[in-house]
């Protein structure tokens, strides 16, 4: 991972340091990316799915 980031907030909570939002898609501080259909890939190669609503029956 880049050692070059902007750090987090002491608070702990991670902020936008790269926004590409043409591309949907932002780098948080903490190495995480963070996409607009609300998909997360995690420096450790972990992901968290989009959260995707289902249409109504």
């Amino acid at each position: 991972m880049c050692t070059q980031l902007s750090p987090c907030h002491a608070d702990g909570t991670p902020h936008t340091v790269a926004a590409h939002p043409e591309q949907g898609w932002s780098l948080l501080c903490d190495g995480t990316i963070h996409f607009d259909d609300t998909g997360e890939l995690h420096p450790d190669g972990s992901i968290i799915p989009p959260h995707r609503l289902t249409p109504a029956a």
